[in-house]
């Protein structure tokens, strides 16, 4: 990463809620084309989410800890804040002297933008000001929210006017939280009704239509760009009896995680 930092753009986006198996099932039956082709081999990695709700794990990520991959490490890490003794610290590892990366990477330059999703991004009360207010541009409104049907289109329609208001010699880090995936989630499935509730069928037209729309956000980047997409966390449809997520379950913990470059446009 020292040889990114400064040299491209930086794109962090979580699909919330994403669960591994749907993302995986969904990408071998070619039913979102989009990100599979841009992932390296067409298909995510299987990665451990480091926190089992949005603000735990987000919380994380910003300090530099992404999902680990489910192998033994230690796994060396992109990004980390200066930490004696950090074994998953290594030369290529940019470090950065601040408490959150967002913050390093604004020392070093870069201007720094979120597009918010889920509550813990809308900033209407202090805890849901704590994410966002990391970032020296923020941006919520119910039309990103979890209860929109067309909150990724907005996002991105947002994000590309962020895009667009850059300097030529600016570096831009731009991070969205897509919540369409997150609950409610049922009216992205035809034919499905409220009374129908939320199930891995909708959570799998939730992602198929997320898919369709980040085709404009990829196309609207005109620099280099390293581009990191994974899932904050999983969560229960009835498995183990458990349903939704802020559990101990493995399709809770159990997340997708692609990274790659795409050129100037």
């Amino acid at each position: 990463m020292n040889s990114v930092i400064g040299s491209h753009d930086l794109v962090l986006i979580t699909i919330d809620t994403l669960r591994y198996d749907v993302a995986r099932s969904l990408a071998e039956q070619g039913r979102t084309p989009v990100l599979a082709g841009l992932m390296p081999g067409g298909q995510w990695e299987r990665r451990h989410a480091p926190g089992s709700f949005t603000f735990a794990s987000h919380t994380a990520m910003f300090a530099g800890f992404l999902p680990t991959p489910d192998s033994q490490g230690p796994h060396p890490r992109l990004f980390a804040a200066q930490f004696a003794g950090s074994e998953t610290t290594v030369g290529d590892t940019w470090v950065f002297d601040a408490p959150d990366m967002v913050t390093g990477l604004a020392k070093a330059g870069y201007h720094t933008a979120c597009i918010g999703g889920v509550g813990f991004f809308n900033k209407q009360s202090a805890l849901g000001s704590v994410l966002p207010g990391m970032f020296a541009e923020s941006h919520w409104s119910s039309e990103f929210g979890v209860t929109s049907p067309t909150s990724t289109r907005s996002q991105v329609h947002r994000a590309r006017e962020v895009i667009a208001a850059q300097p030529a010699d600016q570096r831009l880090f731009l991070f969205i939280n897509v919540s369409a995936l997150h609950q409610p989630n049922w009216f992205h499935l035809a034919g499905a009704a409220a009374e129908d509730g939320d199930t891995l069928a909708s959570h799998a037209a939730a992602l198929e239509y997320v898919d369709s729309e980040l085709v404009g956000l990829f196309e609207a980047l005109p620099r280099p760009t390293f581009v990191i997409i994974c899932s904050d966390h999983g969560t229960a449809y009835g498995e183990g009896g458990y349903t939704g997520h802020r559990l101990g379950h493995e399709v809770v913990w159990t997340v997708p995680y692609t990274e790659f470059f795409l050129e100037a446009t």
